[in-house]
């Protein structure tokens, strides 16, 4: 049966890459039918941090996708001690005795003897007799475990990465790994590979910074007698100059929870990140959760890099966003029904400390719902919905197109007493200002443009007539009373 994971290191923020990762192994599951697993990589106690776990959590819940199973790696030492004590008892691995921090100078230069001269193993502990080896550890002398790659006979390590294709390396050129620290704690490659066997992961889908340490990984299944995984490297994702996105150089905009809190819809947030990196192969870009699944495969993954098109420095606050993830935000935002962006538009109203009541958002959604392309907009964009006094605007607003201060005050002028009278409904607001202007003389324009500004303090605005009908008679007129003192 189809098994992925997602394996997260609690050791920082969700990081938008990581969460990429997730998603397509998510997608990967439920296209296959598979069993989507959470696994917390969680053994490198002096980095781990619950801040960490949290954030993990907080941002995986956020997108919305369900796993099937979880499990967290340090609950899980005893067969990854198992897994090595096997692999060493075959003859496959050996203790390494050398004190911690030791410079390959104080040993022996002759470990570096890989391609670069890189440090490769210590002659003296991988030659050691399992007897004297034997003696020493029954001693208590403390021994880091490693691996004993073999050297010599011109092995290769290889596997196919269902995106990039065959990969070749000489065994010669590996070290002699640790599968085992001298604390007894196991590394990352043997506590990784050791879950996967026993978790049973047929495909292990992950980032190409993991593309090197995959020879070990093989070297680690087979010396277990397990029969290595598929294996899938997603493109890396990069800043527009071309560097590895990290949150110590491009700051916020790499977390999970910095898009959540401008405003995305998670599911444009999704849409956006597989769009990194993978394409549907038929241009389509704005796709629902379904429509990914459906044509989410491993053959449409990229090799080359990913770019996140942010600017730094951002000189609004929509510039350290991707333009595209912006409109794939509004695009989502516009297919939502008037109900259900209501009801996510409101608790953002709230926390800005406006308590409208949920039949006003409600009737405020339609109007700006083609004005925003993120959901925390809305409390730019119906301000004048939301605020009992409007703030200062520049009087020469009021003035319509052609005409000048005196025109304004006819035009508010009657305004107001024709709206005095006017039931607050689409029809009769439209027809009775329209009359208006005709008694006045004026263009529809004309007579409009004063009353949008003097109700909503800018030209800029929803429909007239729908906005006056949210806005209702008493705020309306009263607006009108003080646009008519400006003047």
């Amino acid at each position: 049966m189809l098994r992925v994971r997602f394996a997260p290191s609690p050791t920082g923020f969700l990081h938008v890459g990581s969460a990429r990762t997730f998603i397509f192994n998510w997608l990967y599951a439920r296209r296959n039918g598979g069993t989507m697993v959470l696994r917390l990589d969680d053994t490198d106690v002096e980095r781990n941090t619950e801040a960490s776990v949290s954030s993990i959590f907080e941002g995986l819940r956020w997108l919305d996708l369900s796993w099937d199973e979880e499990y967290k790696q340090s609950e899980r030492l005893a067969l990854h001690r198992q897994i090595a004590d096997a692999i060493f008892q075959k003859g496959l691995a050996y203790r390494d005795f050398t004190p911690a921090h030791t410079t390959a100078v104080e040993i022996n230069d002759s470990e570096k003897s890989g391609a670069n001269q890189t440090w490769l193993f210590n002659p003296g502990m991988r030659e050691l007799p399992r007897a004297e080896s034997d003696r020493r550890a029954a001693t208590g002398e403390s021994f880091a475990l490693r691996f004993r790659v073999p050297r010599g006979a011109g092995e290769q390590v290889r596997f196919t990465d269902a995106v990039y294709g065959e990969q070749i390396k000489s065994a010669d050129d590996i070290e002699d790994f640790a599968l085992l620290r001298s604390d007894g704690m196991p590394t990352y490659h043997l506590a990784s590979c050791a879950d996967d066997i026993d978790l049973r992961i047929s495909h292990i889908i992950r980032g190409q910074d993991h593309l090197t340490n995959t020879y070990k990984h093989v070297l680690i299944f087979e010396s277990a007698g397990a029969r290595p995984p598929q294996f899938a490297h997603l493109p890396l994702l990069v800043a527009p100059d071309g560097s590895k996105l990290s949150k110590r150089r491009h700051g916020p905009v790499v977390s999970v929870t910095t898009y959540r809190d401008a405003g995305f819809l998670p599911e444009a947030f999704i849409n956006f990140l597989c769009l990194l990196g993978w394409s549907p192969k038929d241009n389509r870009e704005n796709m629902t959760r379904q429509e990914l699944i459906d044509a989410f495969s491993l053959e449409g993954i990229n090799r080359a890099n990913a770019v996140v098109n942010f600017k730094e420095p951002a000189a609004t606050p929509d510039e350290a966003f991707d333009p595209k993830a912006l409109w794939l935000n509004a695009e989502h935002i516009r297919a939502l029904s008037v109900d259900e962006l209501s009801a996510r538009l409101l608790p953002i109203v709230h926390a800005a400390g406006f308590p409208i009541a949920p039949g006003k958002m409600r009737a405020i959604t339609p109007l700006i719902r083609e004005r925003i392309k993120l959901l925390r907009d809305v409390v730019t964009v119906a301000d004048f919905f939301l605020v009992d006094q409007l703030p200062p605007y520049d009087p020469a607003e009021l003035i319509p197109q052609k005409g000048d201060a005196a025109m304004a005050l006819r035009v508010l002028t009657r305004a107001r007493e024709v709206l005095a009278q006017t039931e607050f409904k689409h029809d009769p607001l439209d027809q009775n200002l329209r009359a208006a202007a005709q008694e006045l003389g004026l263009k529809a324009g004309q007579m409009f443009q004063p009353i949008r500004v003097a109700v909503c303090g800018r030209k800029n605005a929803p429909p007239l007539f729908e906005t006056l009908e949210v806005l209702g008679r008493d705020t309306t007129l009263e607006r009108i009373a003080q646009a008519i003192q400006k003047l």
